[in-house]
């Protein structure tokens, strides 16, 4: 029976950069929509009146 080889090893894994933190305030800069390109496709990101962000496709 062969030995258990337990979880994969991250040694040879690329180093991965922790993840970028951004003020909505900064992203939005005064607007209430900014437009995100990803693959080809366009992305909306808007404010609402209450205050909260929603990722439009």
């Amino acid at each position: 029976m062969p030995p258990h080889a337990g979880p994969p090893s991250t040694a040879d894994a690329p180093a991965q950069a922790p993840p970028l933190e951004i003020s909505s305030e900064t992203l939005l800069g005064g607007r209430t929509e900014v437009r995100i390109r990803h693959r080809g496709e366009i992305y909306r990101l808007t404010l609402t009146r209450a205050g909260k962000l929603i990722l439009h496709k």
